[in-house]
């Protein structure tokens, strides 16, 4: 099946196509070079005056798993009220449903969302949701950071060989795409009571700092030659003077490659009265300083949402600011830890509408969509439907200000914000929320409108207002087919999940069987992933990639 686009404007920054007019082509879910004339067109598309641009990629979104299952238990009428259910499709007006994720995200024209935060022991059943979700396809970051078992290897002076066999065996058996450490040792410091943790803060019982299970989860992950860096959540998330915390992780990477996860929550001081304070522009100097760095940024939105964390400890410390007042911490025995704790974002207050500007200023003053990337930690920040709406606050800075006159005006008077008149261009956004993001996932097949890649390819109808804009792609092909047309889901189809091929020694298997049959009474094999039937074929639903090709910052050349 042969399909043209004609006389779209072309965003591409993989080919440094800035708003350039041109056909695009694609056969059997592939986008190709221009045809011979003599070919059959089956479908053509006039797109003219429209943007076009490549599938966007969202990196770090919870979609799936433990914590969303507890949140969506704990907070039904949240969804039941506010959520639109006007699709029409089978389970689509179910609270807070697989369908809908598919769907909303499809609307907006993302092909690909990455869950950041899959348990080990819980990785069946967070693929098991991934498969349920329409359209997009899907990917999972394994956790690992507190595990008994790692850090019993640590203990016991295991040589870093043997950390990279597990790590690697540990993306086989849950199928994940890459590896993510969640404040490294907090939760199983938490078992021992502790209420904070820091960077060189040791665990109880095991004698190794955070800092060092980090360090080596980290050259675990380069020496694997992993794709996608090291995924880190840092120790004191959303405490006062964190900053210095975020710094010290940037320090700890020592020259190798590194992604931070949801800054916004790292970006505070402890200067005022109040002893809260913006601290974007130290954290962005910091950044500058150390290339090795990615980030994505976790911006703040207004309005009902609920926590989710695998940071026991962070989790637990807000549960008296829980809105409304039900929350749900858990310990597990030998993995790790969690919560769900509902919280509202409320524009007057003064701690809100901080992080607030603390997430636009980091956006702004960062000026490097190659490396900052597009996320609100949904839902921690806000949901992911309102990506429309943070588009638009970089895009128009305008509204910025009009947006900032109804804001905690103390807050306001701390913040940079009011000075920063840059706006992103659509070639930005395109950078940050698509190519950018596939090169930082290892994801080459993506992301860009080359030929070879797949043909996941979103038009929007530009509009001044760019959240009306990019609320409802105009079209959306995935893989090929027309999914999306103003803004209505055409039709339901699979996607797939994105793995990673790591290799490792056998023996490290027959240990970690060995420990298994020791502490747990189930099987090695009932954790394993491939040991479940989907509906689809194993082939059709895990996409695997090769390790061997880390991201690498593009060099300015090509920006």
């Amino acid at each position: 099946m042969l399909t043209r686009l004609t006389g779209g404007r072309v965003f591409d920054p993989a080919q440094g196509l800035n708003g350039t007019v041109q056909d695009l082509w694609f056969r059997d879910g592939v986008i190709i070079s221009t045809p011979d004339s003599g070919e059959t067109i089956t479908a053509d598309y006039d797109v003219s005056g429209k943007v076009v641009m490549a599938g966007a990629i969202d990196i770090h979104s919870h979609i799936a798993g433990g914590n969303v299952n507890t949140a969506r238990l704990l907070l039904p009428e949240q969804h039941r009220n506010s959520m639109a259910r006007k699709l029409g499709h089978a389970f689509s007006t179910a609270h807070w449903s697989t369908t809908e994720t598919g769907y909303r995200y499809a609307r907006m024209g993302y092909t690909t969302v990455v869950e950041p935060a899959v348990l080990p022991c819980n990785a069946l059943d967070a693929h098991l949701q991934m498969a349920d979700i329409p359209i997009i396809d899907t990917a999972g970051l394994a956790i690992l950071g507190n595990d008994d078992f790692l850090l019993r290897l640590m203990r016991a002076k295991a040589s870093q060989n043997q950390i990279n066999d597990y790590v690697a065996w540990t993306l086989h058996a849950t199928r994940c795409l890459g590896l993510k450490v969640i404040n490294a040792g907090g939760a199983n410091a938490f078992k021992s009571n502790a209420r904070s943790f820091d960077l060189d803060d040791v665990v109880p019982d095991y004698g190794v700092s955070s800092r060092h299970i980090l360090q080596t989860l980290q050259r675990a992950a380069c020496e694997i030659q992993l794709p996608h860096p090291v995924h880190v959540h840092c120790n004191n998330l959303g405490i006062p003077g964190n900053v210095d915390t975020a710094i010290a992780t940037m320090e700890a990477a020592q020259g190798l490659p590194m992604h931070l996860a949801h800054i916004q929550f790292y970006g505070y001081g402890a200067e005022g009265v109040r002893g809260f304070s913006s601290a974007a522009a130290k954290l962005i100097d910091g950044f500058n300083k150390h290339r090795n760095i990615t980030m994505d940024v976790g911006q703040v939105i207004f309005g009902q949402t609920v926590t989710i964390s695998g940071d026991v400890i962070a989790q637990y410390s807000r549960r008296s600011n829980a809105s409304p007042n039900k929350w749900v911490v858990w310990d597990a025995e030998c993995e790790g830890s969690g919560g769900a704790v509902p919280y509202r974002y409320q524009e007057k207050s003064f701690v809100n509408s901080l992080q607030w500007l603390i997430g636009l200023e980091i956006f702004l003053l960062a000026e490097d969509p190659w490396r900052l990337f597009f996320t609100t930690d949904h839902p921690n920040g806000g949901p992911f439907t309102r990506y429309p709406y943070l588009i638009r606050l970089l895009m128009d800075a305008d509204f910025r200000l009009e947006c900032m006159a109804r804001l905690n005006q103390e807050a306001v008077a701390m913040s940079l914000l009011k000075d920063l008149k840059k706006q992103f261009t659509l070639y930005e956004i395109a950078t940050m929320t698509r190519t950018a993001a596939a090169r930082l996932l290892g994801l080459h097949d993506r992301g860009h409108l080359m030929p070879g890649g797949i043909a996941d390819i979103a038009v929007y109808s530009e509009q001044a207002d760019k959240e009306a804009m990019f609320t409802d792609v105009d079209l959306l092909f995935k893989n090929g087919e027309l999914v999306v047309k103003k803004g209505v889901v055409q039709q339901r189809r699979n996607g797939s999940t994105q793995t990673i091929q790591a290799q490792f020694d056998p023996q490290i298997k027959r240990d970690i069987q060995a420990y298994y049959d020791r502490f747990y009474n189930l099987s090695l094999d009932n954790f394993k992933v491939e040991d479940v039937s989907f509906r689809q074929a194993d082939s059709e639903r895990f996409v695997s990639h090769d390790c061997g090709q880390a991201y690498l910052a593009p060099s300015a050349s090509l920006k």
